[in-house]
């Protein structure tokens, strides 16, 4: 099962690298790195894009140029009444039912209100919206954005922008085990390494953003970044060996010159 599609809602993706748009240094450079990528979705700041314009040199002309599933989400957002309306501007703009839902709790650590979050879920869930939230990695949470119509979940790693990586992979992998859902691995990426390690723990995409704009060389890194992803989901359904404290030879001892086995 490890090649079958992500399925989130009514939509199916083959790639389960999900990026952003933000902080490129320039269109250009978002354009070859979201093709880098092999991402499918792209996810678009209502507040903070200007979704009339989608001429030569706008993102949203370069994600309609290249085929991609417009994730919008409603990142700035601080009370639920706000979310819900910023969902419901992107759908009439966007044409798309899908929606990150973000509410956040605090400006210095962009944690989510979670209470809040829950709110709006259920309100976009009965306007029919596709809904994947943004949450802290407690599982409960989770499970109760599940329980309302979510379509995922999207627990955070770390702190968004931080490039920490994933902090607590004892909760993501409760998270992973009780979903009924995908689960989506949001903020805190900071390298190749990151990823495939949350891909490990058997998450089914991953979201990322400063990772890969905020890079050196944000193509590479693009390039990276879906290499890892592939690499995880591999090994994660491979089966990892054992973890043991001493060693066990690789290769058997019988029949070795001067073996007395």
């Amino acid at each position: 099962m490890s090649d079958d599609a992500l399925k989130i809602g009514e939509f199916s993706f083959s790639s389960r690298l999900f990026t952003g748009t933000g902080k490129y240094p320039d269109v250009e450079t978002a354009r070859a790195a979201l093709k880098a990528s092999g991402c499918e979705v792209v996810t678009v700041a209502v507040r903070r894009v200007d979704l009339k314009a989608r001429g030569e040199g706008s993102i949203l002309g370069v994600l309609q140029e290249g085929g991609y599933t417009i994730l919008p989400n409603t990142a700035g957002c601080y009370t639920a009444k706000d979310a819900v309306r910023t969902a419901r501007l992107a759908r009439e703009m966007l044409d798309t039912p899908l929606v990150k839902l973000e509410v956040i709790g605090d400006e210095k650590t962009l944690f989510p209100d979670v209470p809040a979050t829950l709110e709006a879920a259920e309100l976009l869930v009965k306007d029919g919206f596709t809904v994947l939230p943004y949450v802290t990695d407690d599982p409960v949470a989770c499970r109760r954005l599940e329980d309302l119509g979510c379509a995922a979940v999207m627990p955070l790693a770390a702190p968004i922008g931080s490039g920490l990586g994933v902090r607590n992979p004892f909760n993501v992998e409760i998270i992973v085990k009780h979903a009924g859902v995908p689960v989506i691995v949001d903020a805190g990426v900071g390298t190749a390494s990151d990823a495939a390690f949350a891909m490990e723990l058997g998450v089914d995409a991953i979201l990322m953003n400063t990772a890969i704009a905020g890079a050196k060389d944000p193509v590479r890194m693009a390039r990276a970044m879906k290499a890892a992803v592939e690499a995880g989901r591999d090994a994660f359904f491979s089966g990892r060996i054992p973890k043991k404290l001493f060693a066990t030879a690789s290769s058997p001892l019988e029949g070795v010159i001067g073996s007395t086995q």
